[in-house]
């Protein structure tokens, strides 16, 4: 019983790491987007670096990247990426029980808390491949993506401005494609295009960077609504 226990746990620990492994190098290799567009917005190579050090958040960085590209100040591009970086916050209380770390392990971990790890991790049954998920993709995904962060932003820095390229039209671009995956609920779009017309309307009033604060509230609260609104239209009890 135990050598076929040892035999099942040397099976799935191996389709946990071949998982891993692939959902880093396809995530981290987005990096090299972000290097470019980091130094297209004034940025330099070493802030570049230590931006996906450490912050290591896909959507906050583009976030800071576009508030400051469309002239925003970096208080509020600050702001922008922390407001959209708070979702980390909720998938750390969902992984705490199953993690169970502590000291210097428990920083490590909430540094790793990101969509890809907790969705490996949530997905596995078993608490021990749901460890190794979690700690197997975030790793693999931060060498990943700060290795592809350093070569978008060297490769950048010797083509000369790449605005000149037409780069920086991606941020709007990168903010779409992480978008667009969430768009399968029938709420989701709805909490989108309220957001878009939130911003839209406050941009020709508010300075840079702010309209996209106001927006983000107003998606954070219509999402959290949505189930009470939507059982109310099905005539059920919010």
């Amino acid at each position: 019983m135990t050598d076929r226990a040892d035999e099942d746990w040397a099976t799935a620990r191996r389709q946990v790491l071949r998982d891993a492994a692939g959902v880093g190098v396809a995530v981290g290799t987005y990096g090299v987007s972000f290097g470019v567009l980091s130094t297209s917005t004034g940025l330099s190579v070493a802030q570049t670096a230590a931006l996906s050090v450490l912050t290591f958040t896909g959507g906050s960085q583009f976030a800071l990247l576009g508030v400051l590209g469309s002239g925003g100040t970096p208080v509020s591009g600050t702001l922008a990426a922390l407001l959209l970086g708070s979702r980390n916050a909720l998938y750390g209380l969902r992984m705490a029980p199953t993690l169970d770390v502590r000291g210097a392990r428990r920083a490590l971990a909430a540094h790793l808390v990101i969509d890809e790890s907790t969705a490996m991790a949530v997905s596995r049954d078993d608490p021990r491949s749901a460890r190794l998920a979690f700690w197997a993709t975030g790793l693999a995904v931060f060498a990943c993506w700060n290795v592809a962060t350093l070569v978008g932003a060297l490769g950048a820095e010797a083509l000369g401005d790449p605005a000149t390229l037409g780069l920086d039209a991606a941020v709007g671009a990168a903010f779409l494609a992480l978008l667009w995956p969430r768009l399968r609920d029938r709420g989701a779009p709805v909490v989108a295009l309220v957001a878009v017309a939130v911003a839209l309307a406050l941009t020709p009033l508010l300075s840079p960077g702010v309209p996209v604060l106001v927006a983000g509230l107003v998606a954070v609260t219509v999402g959290l609504s949505w189930p009470s609104v939507r059982l109310a239209a099905e005539g059920g009890a919010p």
